[in-house]
């Protein structure tokens, strides 16, 4: 745990929301369609971090040696939690050393959770894999980014087995692909599904219904109430 007071200043603007659920037009029936909120994300975090996050980060350093500054892109403690942002291509690398460093021995890979950004320019696709060591009872998070238009994450399935389903569901609701994966399909939505519906510019309520014989439209097409 961090004893780092946070500081709003730190956080990233990529975006503003309106509504209570990003709609526009007829979709958001919620009574919030005035709402504007701000999408931020947390900056960088300087050092001292907190808690036991210094000695990880300092023996991750040591480990990786002079391929560290090439691999972390930054560290950042936000409500309690590290999360470490790793550049794509070094991902296996940096999560196999987590796992096999006799001080670090993150064991356990929990999945992988699947994130859109459309405002975040050049790393709109996000995957964050959170981590536990059992013998040192420690948790922290990597984090890596991609666009949209080159949408390939490494597979961490050599690693941590455990992210077999989890890099399957993450493909299916968001497009990542995790090169290297032993099969790659969908796990929810049909096989022949066109698109991915866990993105921001998915279509709000995805496919029409039919309720004892009515039409009920997804949300985004039918009427608004003022």
């Amino acid at each position: 745990m961090s004893d780092r007071p946070e500081d709003p200043r730190d956080s990233e603007v990529i975006g503003v929301r309106r509504g209570m659920f990003g709609a526009r037009g007829s979709g958001d029936t919620s009574g919030y369609g005035r709402l504007v909120s701000e999408v931020s994300l947390p900056g960088g975090s300087p050092r001292p971090y907190g808690g036991y996050f210094d000695a990880v980060v300092d023996r991750l350093e040591q480990a990786l040696g002079q391929t560290f500054d090439a691999a972390v892109e930054r560290a950042v403690v936000h409500r309690d939690q590290l999360t470490l942002e790793i550049r794509r291509d070094r991902l296996p690398d940096v999560a196999r050393t987590l796992r096999d460093d006799p001080e670090l021995r993150f064991e356990l890979c929990a999945g992988v959770s699947g994130v859109h950004y459309p405002g975040d320019a050049g790393r709109e696709l996000h995957a964050v894999y959170p981590l536990m060591s059992i013998t040192h009872n420690r948790r922290i998070q990597l984090e890596v980014t991609c666009p949209d238009s080159d949408p390939h994450v490494p597979s961490l399935f050599s690693v941590y087995p455990t992210t077999d389903w989890h890099e399957r569901e993450t493909y299916d609701f968001f497009g990542i692909v995790f090169d290297g994966h032993p099969g790659l399909t969908r796990i929810e939505m049909p096989d022949d599904w066109d698109g991915h519906p866990q993105r921001k510019d998915y279509p709000l309520g995805g496919v029409p219904v039919e309720y004892h014989g009515a039409q009920i439209p997804p949300p985004d097409e039918r009427r608004a109430y003022h």
